[in-house]
């Protein structure tokens, strides 16, 4: 059975069950542990940590913020970095006048290809950085910048779709695809000429390939696909409702339950079920053949964490005003809904 970390030890990855733990993080320490095990260490990502700066009036701090990160990203390489985002994304995307909750839900401004050594992260309040460590060519960062990708939120990879990413921003999302010599990525066909966009950095390039306007320029602040990556879902904590888009034909079809703004969303990764939670502590269990849905009232909050088993028979939650994780377990198969929660 594995043992816990020693007081004050840092954990710097999991590896068969045991936790392997340092005195301190640094790329060294990596290179030792599981570099010499998995046999792959990936080199640091700089990038411009102006791009992070605060409004004018906390500027001075901002700065000194900056250049803190910097040298944090030079001294300890891409876990910096990944340290760096999920601290300083809440203070960057969220306003004062924003939902007061929204800074406690999990954000994902940092995703990896699932099936490619890709890692892309939200690096300022407009662009959003790709590092493919499989391209040969592309020794420098990949840039992702348009004049429809306002105010990112969320990225996620899609599944069985290459090299595209789908960006959650003001208004709506970007798609973002891979172009090769010779194989260029296509503009979805009756999209706006404006969107062959293509992104900063050597070797493979990226081209914004469609946007996929959200109802009432609504702010997308959720995304999670389908596992076969032909549907993407997507939802704003400013609505009730969420939209399930068909990806090639770029349309899509809004779901609304409940009239809480919506803080998270998650495909079950069979596709069979589809979870989604409101800030007012509810949260629905959805099955995907129909459409229909359970609602499940929490007492210790709203869900601020949630993540699926890989045979997507059960969904694990934690709650906002509990140390107790919940497990929702679903008691027979798709489609019924039957289920029990947990402690």
């Amino acid at each position: 059975m594995a043992s816990f970390p020693a007081p004050g030890s840092v954990t710097i990855c999991e590896i068969n069950r045991d936790l392997i733990t340092a005195e301190n993080l640094s790329d060294d320490q990596a290179e030792e542990t599981y570099g010499k095990i998995l046999g792959l260490v990936f080199s640091p990502v700089p990038f411009q940590s102006e791009q992070l700066v605060s409004p004018p009036a906390v500027e001075n701090d901002a700065e000194q913020e900056g250049r803190a990160t910097e040298e944090s990203v030079q001294r300890k390489g891409l876990v910096a970095v990944l340290q760096g985002l999920v601290g300083d994304s809440f203070r960057r995307l969220f306003n004062p006048n924003d939902v007061h909750l929204l800074p406690e839900v999990g954000l994902q401004g940092v995703s990896w290809h699932q099936n490619k050594h890709i890692i892309a992260f939200i690096s300022g309040s407009n662009q959003v950085i790709i590092r493919d460590y499989e391209d040969s060519e592309g020794k420098d960062p990949i840039i992702l910048t348009n004049e429809s990708q306002r105010d990112v939120r969320v990225i996620e990879w899609r599944p069985n779709g290459g090299r595209m990413l789908s960006v959650g921003c003001k208004g709506g999302i970007c798609l973002w695809a891979a172009s090769y010599p010779g194989n260029a990525a296509s503009v979805r066909s009756g999209v706006a000429s404006f969107l062959g966009t293509l992104s900063r950095g050597s070797g493979i390039r990226y081209i914004l390939v469609d946007f996929l306007r959200s109802i009432n320029n609504e702010h997308i602040s959720t995304l999670t696909w389908s596992p076969d990556g032909r549907y993407l879902a997507s939802a704003s904590y400013e609505s009730s409702s969420f939209t399930i888009w068909d990806v090639a034909q770029g349309v899509g079809t809004p779901i609304r339950r409940g009239l809480g703004g919506i803080s998270m969303l998650k495909w079950s990764p069979t596709g069979d079920y589809f979870f989604a939670a409101k800030f007012d502590g509810t949260f629905y269990l959805w099955e995907t053949n129909t459409w229909t849905s359970e609602q499940w009232s929490s007492t210790s909050g709203f869900v601020k964490g949630a993540t699926w088993d890989p045979d997507g028979g059960m969904i694990l939650l934690a709650f906002s005003d509990s140390s107790t994780l919940g497990s929702v377990h679903f008691a027979s198969k798709p489609p019924s809904l039957d289920a029990h929660l947990l402690p």
